[in-house]
C-alpha cells in the first residue's frame, strides 16, 4: 500500500523524496482534505460519494500521506480506515448521542479552560488535528483549524495564577503540537511561571499519526518544562511503526514520560488478540498503556461502541494472561462531566479450559 499512497496534491508517495516524506511539515500540507482525493484512493460506488458528501458538510476530514501508508483505503474494515474515513453512520444515526457528552462547555470558567477535577485542569489551545478521527469526542470543534490566540491563552493562564488548588495542567484540543511551537513554548512557560503550578501534561495523537513532527528541537524545547508528561493514543498495533517508535524514543530521551490512551472501538480493537497486541507492541517500546476509555456517547459514534460487558470480558482475559505492566485501566469517562468510572474486573476464580 505504502507505494500508491495519493497525497492532497495527487502524489504517490514513489515521486516523494526521502526528505520530503520525514518532513512533518510537508505531511500536514500534503493532508487528504477532499471528496476527489478519497475517491481516487478507494473507488467508491456513486452512493457511497454521495453520503462521504454530506458528512463531509458536517465534519472535515484531513489524513497525512504517513498514516494513510500504513492501511489499504479499498478496505472497508481496515481498522485504521475506519478510524479517519467518513461513514453515512456519523450523521444517519440510531441511537442519539450528543455533541458534547461530557459536558465541557458547562466547566468552563473561561473560554476552552475546563475545571472540573480540584487539583488540575484541561486548556484545549487548537481545534487543528494532524487526522481527524471519526471517534472524537470533539466533534463539535472541527469548525476552521485554528489555535487559540494569545489573549484567549493569557485569560487560562491568568485563572490558573488564581487558583491556587490547581497543580497540574493538561495542554490538549485538538492537537497542541499543531500549535505555532513558538506560541506553545511560551505558553507552557508561562504555566511553569507559576508557582503552585507543579506538572504539566500534553495530549497528542501525533505519534502515532504523524511521528515525523516530534523533532530534535521540539523535544529540546518540552525538556525546559518538565515535569511534563506525555499521553498519546494509539488504537491498533500496526499504529506502532519504526517511526512511531522512534518519535516515542525521543520524547523518552528527553526525559518525558510517554503513556497511551485507548479509546475501545468496535471492529478495530474490541477483541482480545487485537487488544493484547496493541498493548504488547506499546510496552516494546517503552510506552505505558495507562487508559482504555470506553467510546463517549458522541453524537454519530454509533458504530464505534462496544457493549461494556464486552470491554469488561476481554480486559478480564487480559488480566489473567499477559503481563501487569501491559494493563491499562478500562474506564467510562461518565456522562454529564461527573469523571471517570472504573470498570476494571476482577475474579478469584482461575480460568477454565
Amino acid at each position: 500500500m505504502a507505494d500508491r499512497v495519493v497525497t492532497a496534491g495527487g502524489i504517490d508517495k514513489a515521486s516523494v523524496s526521502f526528505e520530503e516524506w520525514n518532513d512533518w511539515r510537508w505531511q500536514f500540507r500534503n493532508r487528504v482534505r477532499s471528496l476527489d482525493v478519497l475517491a481516487r484512493l478507494s473507488n467508491p460506488p456513486s452512493e457511497t460519494l454521495a453520503d462521504w458528501q454530506e458528512v463531509l458538510r458536517h465534519y472535515p476530514v484531513a489524513i497525512t500521506p504517513y498514516y494513510l501508508s500504513l492501511f489499504n483505503p479499498d478496505d472497508g474494515d481496515d481498522p485504521l480506515r475506519m478510524q479517519c474515513f467518513p461513514d453515512s453512520r456519523e450523521i444517519h444515526f440510531s441511537l442519539g448521542g450528543v455533541d458534547d457528552p461530557l459536558c465541557e462547555e458547562r466547566d468552563m470558567p473561561v473560554p476552552g479552560l475546563i475545571h472540573r477535577y480540584p487539583d488540575r485542569c484541561l486548556a484545549i489551545v487548537t481545534n487543528t488535528c494532524a487526522v481527524y478521527c471519526r471517534h472524537c469526542n470533539r466533534k463539535r470543534l472541527w469548525d476552521k483549524e485554528k489555535s487559540a490566540t494569545r489573549q484567549r491563552l493569557q485569560a487560562m493562564i491568568d485563572y490558573v495564577g488564581r487558583t491556587p488548588n490547581l497543580r497540574e495542567v493538561i495542554v490538549s484540543g485538538g492537537d497542541p503540537l499543531m500549535m505555532p511551537e513558538a506560541t506553545l513554548d511560551w505558553f507552557l512557560g508561562s504555566l511553569k511561571a507559576i508557582p503552585h503550578l507543579e506538572v504539566l501534561r500534553i495530549g497528542s495523537r501525533v505519534p502515532a499519526t504523524l511521528p515525523m513532527r516530534i523533532t530534535k528541537g521540539l523535544c529540546a524545547m518540552l525538556r525546559k518544562r518538565r515535569p511534563l508528561w506525555l499521553n498519546t493514543q494509539f488504537n491498533h498495533s500496526r499504529e506502532v511503526t519504526p517511526e512511531s517508535a522512534k518519535a516515542c524514543e525521543m520524547l523518552l530521551e528527553a526525559g518525558i514520560p510517554v503513556s497511551n490512551q485507548s479509546v475501545l472501538l468496535k471492529g478495530v480493537n474490541d477483541d482480545y488478540a487485537s487488544m493484547r497486541e496493541l498493548l504488547y507492541a506499546l510496552e516494546r517500546i517503552s510506552v505505558r498503556p495507562y487508559y482504555l476509555f470506553q467510546c463517549d456517547p458522541v453524537r454519530g459514534t454509533d458504530h464505534f461502541r462496544t457493549d461494556v460487558w464486552r470491554g469488561m470480558e476481554m480486559m478480564e482475559k487480559l488480566w489473567r494472561n499477559v503481563s501487569g505492566l501491559c494493563l491499562p485501566r478500562y474506564v467510562i469517562d461518565s456522562p454529564g462531566g461527573r469523571g471517570k468510572i472504573p470498570l476494571q474486573p476482577f475474579s478469584f476464580l482461575p480460568e477454565k479450559g
